[in-house]
């Protein structure tokens, strides 16, 4: 379903371009330290394992990839106001009174700060992850616009834009009445089931969101594989694994086959190692597999895309850091996918939170899709 877009901003009759931002400050936290999410007492655990904010910069990527003449509406804080500040606004800027200027913030504040900016702007971005977009969705209620800056360990929802700067293209987009709004879900999943190797996908409401090209608007398909399919990918890998080499097993069904055609038991949504057919990790965060590449330095990453949103690396495994990554290097990143699910996807997609290595992952690459069958598919 689809709407009218705002009033343009320029000319007669023009309104004033001017959104609210935000932020939860903690979101993605568990991401890279291998909690899947930080719901409850998951905050506090990813703290002790070293975990560090990325909601903020993520804020202030989008924040200045933005046009000059776009006013800002804003929590106090680290809810927004201080992200706008650092990004340099300035007179652009209006601060909200809806949540604390300092200390923890809950998903509360972030309720009470959508229901103050309903009815103030036409549009309203928020960092985070699928919590925070159910925060929001219960509040605004299709009553504005939304759309979702990605920075959560959870994004299946399909409100998220692609990257930070693309939210900003997004929204401006939007703002002058370019592309209208459609109706999309905002799934969750159980983030205790998650931890236990479960995925259970639950639909928590509707949004309308900018009918923009940078929004990603299908959420992770709940896809089911023949076996055959999965099996002969699995038995091309595994034959051609070469001795020595650490191989890390990424999340996903397919990845799980190639596992289990090495008579391992693999964690479906972690990331496992592998040397010479033995399990050496298990459920890695960064920092398991920074060490492990330490002792194994020539190395090898296996990953599938996710389904409906054909991202590679950022959503979903953010464990694998651009520092891990870059360690392992671009060329040693094995891509499998089910050829029904590949032959889907017009690209693939990469948001690894550093652009330098982004633009290193762009391009075309192969992706096995049989046993010695491969699809070459654009990384974007």
């Amino acid at each position: 379903m689809k709407k009218p877009a705002p009033p343009p901003l320029a000319g007669e009759g023009a309104v004033e371009a001017k959104l609210a931002l935000i932020v939860n400050p903690i979101a993605g936290m568990g991401g890279r330290v291998g909690l899947k999410g930080t719901d409850g007492e998951a905050y506090l655990r990813a703290l002790q394992l070293g975990a560090r904010p990325v909601a903020p910069g993520r804020a202030v990527e989008f924040l200045r990839s933005l046009s000059p003449d776009i006013r800002v509406l804003a929590p106090p804080g680290q809810m927004g106001e201080a992200e706008a500040r650092e990004a340099g606004l300035g007179g652009r800027l209006e601060v909200m009174g809806c949540a604390p200027r300092e200390g923890p913030t809950s998903a509360e504040d972030t309720r009470r700060c959508a229901g103050e900016a309903v009815g103030r702007v036409p549009l309203i971005v928020f960092v985070g992850g699928d919590g925070t977009a159910r925060d929001i969705v219960e509040v605004v209620d299709e009553r504005v616009a939304v759309l979702g800056v990605p920075s959560g360990v959870k994004m299946y929802s399909g409100v998220f834009a692609e990257t930070p700067a693309m939210a900003a293209v997004a929204a401006e987009r939007f703002l002058r009445g370019e592309v209208e709004v459609e109706r999309v879900e905002v799934l969750d999943i159980d983030e205790e089931a998650f931890r236990r190797d479960e995925l259970r996908l639950r639909l928590y409401g509707t949004a309308l969101v900018p009918a923009a090209d940078e929004v990603v608007r299908s959420g992770k398909e709940a896809a089911s594989y023949a076996e055959e399919e999965l099996e002969a990918i699995a038995s091309y890998v595994v034959e051609n694994m070469e001795p020595g080499v650490l191989y890390i097993l990424g999340p996903g069904s397919t990845v799980a086959a190639i596992a289990r055609k090495l008579g391992i038991n693999k964690t479906l949504l972690g990331f496992d190692a592998v040397v010479d057919g033995r399990l050496v990790g298990r459920d890695l965060n960064e920092a398991g597999m920074l060490e492990l590449l330490k002792r194994y330095p020539k190395a090898k990453v296996i990953v599938s895309p996710i389904g409906g949103q054909g991202f590679l690396l950022g959503r979903g495994n953010q464990q694998l850091s651009p520092e891990v990554i870059r360690r392992v290097g671009v060329d040693n990143i094995v891509v499998v996918a089910a050829k029904s699910k590949a032959l889907r996807l017009r690209s693939l997609r990469v948001d690894t939170g550093d652009p330098e290595l982004d633009s290193a992952l762009r391009g075309f690459r192969r992706v096995i899709v049989g046993y010695g069958e491969e699809l070459v598919l654009r990384v974007t």
